[in-house]
């Protein structure tokens, strides 16, 4: 498969992840999916907009850029056609930089919200109850969140799915740093053979 083709072939992957992540963040706003009267009562890591902003919008940018590398190639320079194609493929490895690290700001905001767990309300006031992820083995714990119903569950299950999405936006801005490299030193997939 031709440099482009690939890059082309992650962009479109990465599109619906950024969308399924921005959800998944906006989701977190709702404990246990209903509104709370008080903002202070959601939890803190939602509020990092690590899905919105990291595994969101930073994702759309290297995923529009990865999308269009397959048509571009510029008119040349130095009497060389590819010259275009490879200057692209090196601006998309800056772009698949980009992208990994929305992808890493998202994917270990997700794991220290999965480690603390969510805010509730215990019976007394709105914290924290749990330590050190020791809620995930023992289901009993989670009896201590006495409102929002459910906010266990929903919190561990969303922000699960977001560090689950943004290590495989990690994984394919990877291969397109590798991708691109390739792209920039062999330029257009014709003249390395990459194609057959």
């Amino acid at each position: 498969m031709c440099t482009g083709g690939c890059a082309k072939c992650l962009g479109a992957t990465l599109i619906p992840l950024a969308v399924l992540c921005t959800l998944a963040n906006i989701l977190l706003f709702f404990p246990g999916g209903k509104t709370v009267e008080d903002s202070t009562h959601i939890t803190d890591e939602v509020w990092y907009f690590g899905g919105i902003v990291g595994s969101g919008v930073l994702m759309i940018f290297p995923a529009l850029v990865f999308l269009g590398l397959q048509n571009s190639d510029c008119c040349g320079c130095c009497g060389c056609r590819s010259c275009g194609k490879r200057f692209a493929m090196f601006s998309s490895i800056l772009f698949a930089a980009l992208g990994f690290l929305g992808a890493g700001y998202c994917f270990i905001l997700s794991a220290v919200a999965i480690n603390r767990g969510p805010k509730c309300n215990t019976g007394s006031d709105w914290n924290y109850p749990f330590n050190n992820g020791d809620y995930l083995g023992n289901h009993t714990l989670w009896d201590k969140c006495q409102s929002p119903k459910d906010i266990v569950p929903w919190n561990l299950t969303l922000f699960s799915l977001l560090l689950i999405m943004s290590g495989i936006q990690a994984v394919l801005c990877g291969i397109q740093a590798v991708n691109g490299l390739l792209g920039t030193l062999c330029g257009d997939c014709k003249c390395c053979g990459c194609c057959g």
